[in-house]
């Protein structure tokens, strides 16, 4: 019979993989994405979505196979056709080039994404130095950047908050693009705290509860991940947060996949316990296509990692909905 330091010794030679839970869709994407599928459905194809709705190459790839049309701006879109808003959010200069092609536009903004636009545009009434926290070029920047351009200043980096200028100390907030790191966006807030004393805080956390609670899933599982799988496309904030996240909170190392196909088998050389977790627009099919990848290979012992339950839902659109029934 084999003793209890031996059956430690076999289970530490054992190939497995921690799941991360929470993983994938968030309830801002899951909505933008039902959007599109029921704008088809009530008015048939083609239905244009301004840039992609949700940052998956999967997902953007289905809806086009469906019969959505994808497009940089609402110029590319025939006059009086559907179009829909991603989840990102748009400047009120959009929807004004929208009113003028006549389009039937429907908003399916992450709710999340609306009221760090609210909150901006709240600021800049009073006359507030807006510092918003984020990255150069992110269709979410440039949405909520376009609600006060006057008053609004990007800070991508902590590094940035030295060449910081405001016009009254005593009157500036900060607020933040909703995908980013939680640590690194700190960081700059503190920075921004040591220069600017009476900086103000946004109303409530302008950080999305589905990316903190993945970062906090990977941190929890990466220092006993030799290698972490990230799936998420190149171009998702939220996914590139969590490779950076599972990094800095010790995984061996870390990769960022759309599909099962594009895992180097030579990550797992010498590999004993995988990570896997997605990023808040990955429908889960990718993320068992990842498992199943690896239940081929020897690593099928699954454990889930879980730090927190979701139960948030997000109405459709306004657009979307169905009339209401007066007696």
């Amino acid at each position: 019979m084999a003793s209890s330091d031996d059956q430690l010794d076999q289970r530490g030679d054992r190939k497995r993989v921690l799941l991360a839970k929470p993983r994938g869709y968030c309830a801002g994407v899951d909505r933008a994405v039902i959007a599109v599928e029921k704008a088809l459905e009530q008015h048939g194809p083609p239905v244009y979505v301004r840039k992609q709705i949700v940052h998956n190459l999967h997902v953007v790839e289905t809806l086009s196979e469906r019969g959505a049309v994808f497009v940089d701006d609402v110029d590319e879109v025939p006059e009086g056709a559907v179009v829909v808003f991603s989840a990102h959010g748009v400047a009120p200069s959009v929807h004004a080039a929208a009113k003028q092609r006549s389009l039937h536009t429907i908003d399916a903004t992450c709710p999340l994404v609306t009221k760090v636009h609210q909150e901006a545009k709240r600021f800049a009434r009073e006359d507030f130095d807006i510092l918003l926290v984020g990255h150069h070029g992110h269709e979410e920047v440039e949405g909520t950047s376009g609600e006060a351009p006057e008053n609004i200043q990007l800070v991508e980096h902590p590094q940035d908050v030295a060449a910081v200028e405001v016009r009254d100390p005593d009157r500036v907030v900060w607020l933040s693009q909703t995908t980013l790191s939680v640590d690194e966006t700190m960081e700059t807030v503190r920075l921004l705290r040591e220069r600017f004393p009476t900086l103000q805080d946004p109303p409530s956390d302008d950080i999305c509860y589905a990316t903190q609670n993945r970062q906090v899933a990977v941190k929890a599982m990466a220092a006993r991940c030799d290698v972490m799988i990230v799936v998420g496309s190149r171009n998702s904030s939220n996914s590139l947060r969590l490779v950076e996240v599972a990094l800095s909170a010790g995984a061996g190392s870390a990769y960022l996949v759309d599909y099962s196909r594009e895992i180097d088998e030579a990550w797992l050389d010498g590999v004993e316990t995988v990570g896997v977790t997605s990023g808040a627009s990955v429908p889960e099919s990718l993320v068992q296509g990842v498992l199943g990848w690896l239940a081929e290979r020897g690593w099928d012992d699954v454990e889930e990692i879980n730090t927190a339950e979701e139960t948030l839902i997000f109405s459709l659109p306004r657009e979307l909905r169905p009339p209401r029934v007066r007696n």
